[in-house]
């Protein structure tokens, strides 16, 4: 299993799968092709369908600067290797093509080509499944933290520092942020209004809006292209970085304590890469904000004190009772529904991570069976649920704010 590396990825909103991923792939291919001037790329399915809302274009104009680009449009045609597919192709000073690479963009920030992985991160880890890490924690006496740290060395310490700080700076960001985020919906944001009542409250009412101003700042900050971290895609990155948040300041905690909850997170998000999916397109928006539940939910037990039994048993939660959730962005944007799933995410991790520490860890239903469940779930679902913009609220939503009034059909 790779390296929770592959989990955290710093870069730029709204999505890791249609900007992360694209600009991503259109560097690689041009270093492959120094002296090309002029690029076309051929967008397929699900990030044909929802692109442009989400900025691919953007994204890999920026890449490929000062190159020139063209874009092509397919989303009535998926490549077999994943729905969200491009072509990419160099032309030469004649105007011939020079070089084409067809690749796939899987979620996270991964690409994916007839060859596999590119430029992945290596294997570090004994086993590929949760039933045979809890065997090995459980004969060496050992924590789920402390697995992580022998499988990846020391020197993952440093890297998950880093990805905190970029965590943190998102939530500041965006609880310091006004105005309305890009694009045709107008949506208002609301980070900073959220944190400022939450302060004016007090027991559950004063907690919850915290946890929920630290999910909809980082949200609010991937929709408006700001630096966010992966956990484990963009558009489910609010979850982790607020359950962290809010246990660090009510629990008065120390950075070591959030970090060893990071690493736990990481485990459980490389879990359900190396044996599912966390890519919206492929099984839906539980392979998004299920598995950044999950993720934040192991990490609160871990950090409140839970037994491996019990993280496993939070992480499971967390998965399970969102399977079957769809992704169906309203006009491609990653806003409705998400940036407000990210807040209901980070409330719901915290519940399973409490109710697991309520428990002695037992179970009847592992980790391993709910992320296969997770994957056949997500491949059952039509692709309209599948983050084509298709289906579901997309298909539904009415603008009510004067702009227009029509249902948006795709």
């Amino acid at each position: 299993m790779n390296s929770i590396r592959s989990v955290f990825k710093a870069g730029y909103g709204p999505s890791s799968s249609h900007t992360i991923g694209p600009a991503r792939a259109a560097g690689i291919f041009a270093k492959r092709n120094p002296y090309s001037t002029k690029f076309r790329m051929t967008l397929y399915g699900s990030l044909a369908a929802t692109g442009k809302g989400h900025g691919t274009d953007s994204a890999v104009k920026k890449a490929l600067h000062p190159a020139e680009v063209s874009f092509i449009w397919k989303e009535d045609v998926t490549l077999p290797l994943h729905p969200n597919g491009m072509l990419f192709e160099a032309f030469d000073s004649s105007g011939g093509i020079s070089d084409r690479w067809e690749v796939c963009s899987i979620g996270g920030g991964d690409l994916k080509d007839g060859s596999g992985l590119v430029e992945a991160f290596p294997g570090c880890y004994h086993h590929n499944t949760m039933s045979l890490i809890m065997q090995e924690v459980k004969r060496d006496g050992i924590t789920l933290w402390e697995y992580v740290e022998m499988c990846e060395g020391r020197e993952i310490w440093d890297y998950l520092a880093d990805i905190w700080s970029v965590m943190e700076r998102s939530i500041n960001s965006g609880l310091n942020d006004e105005g309305v985020l890009p694009g045709m919906i107008r949506l208002q944001k609301k980070a900073g209004l959220y944190h400022t009542r939450s302060k004016q409250s007090s027991g559950i009412t004063r907690d919850m809006g915290a946890l929920f101003s630290y999910a909809l700042a980082v949200s609010e900050q991937n929709a408006s292209n700001g630096l966010v971290v992966t956990a484990p895609t963009c558009g489910s990155a609010g979850v982790l970085p607020a359950v962290l948040a809010f246990l660090k300041k009510k629990e008065k905690l120390p950075v070591v304590k959030v970090l060893r909850g990071l690493a736990v997170a990481g485990l459980i998000g490389a879990l359900i890469k190396e044996n599912a999916s966390i890519s919206g397109a492929e099984v839906g928006c539980q392979g998004e904000i299920g598995s950044g539940c999950a993720m934040a939910a192991a990490a609160a037990t871990q950090i409140l004190g839970g037994t491996p039994a019990q993280i496993e048993y939070a992480a499971e939660m967390g998965l399970e009772h969102n399977l079957g959730l769809t992704c169906d962005p309203v006009l491609g944007y990653v806003q409705i529904p998400c940036i407000e799933r990210n807040a209901i995410a980070a409330g719901k991790a915290m519940e399973c991570a409490i109710y697991a520490l309520f428990s002695d860890g037992g179970h009847k239903i592992d980790l391993d069976a709910i992320i296969e469940t997770m994957n056949v779930t997500g491949r059952d679902l039509q692709s309209a649920y599948r983050e084509t913009g298709r289906g579901g609220i997309a298909r539904i939503w009415t603008d009510f704010t004067g702009g227009g009034g029509d249902k948006n059909e795709f």
